[in-house]
């Protein structure tokens, strides 16, 4: 196993850590399972099938590999994001949400759409 992967991994795994020491604090854990239920229904009925079909449909050559790979970050950002890009307007207290999570977000899948395309131009210059 390589370092990156073994960084990658214990940097996982510590994050994981975090989220389940925080969960002491949480006061409805069924609010919490029935979001991480959700979310894990969300992946692997909706987000999943569709990144692989986009893939094979849209994409042919190397270039499926990092495209199906930016899908999935793209859909795990917004599986993310969804409970604030839906919430009902404003919130009485400015301070619970102060940033504007929809532009957040849309920066974020440019951020995503733009380094999968300079890895894969890097990738594809390199082996000319």
């Amino acid at each position: 196993m390589n370092a990156l992967r073994v960084t990658t991994a214990a940097a996982g795994l510590a994050l994981m850590g975090v989220g389940v020491s925080l969960l002491g604090d949480v006061r409805d854990p069924t609010g919490v399972l029935l979001w991480l239920g959700g979310a894990v229904v969300l992946h692997d009925a909706l987000i999943a099938p569709l990144v692989l079909l986009v893939g094979l449909v849209v994409v042919r050559g190397g270039a499926r590999g990092p495209v199906r790979g930016a899908l999935l970050v793209a859909g795990a950002l917004t599986a993310v994001a969804l409970p604030v890009l839906l919430r009902p307007g404003r919130t009485a207290n400015p301070s619970v949400l102060p940033l504007d999570y929809p532009r957040n977000w849309l920066i974020a899948l440019a951020a995503v759409a733009v380094l999968t395309g300079v890895w894969f131009g890097g990738r594809r210059y390199l082996s000319d």
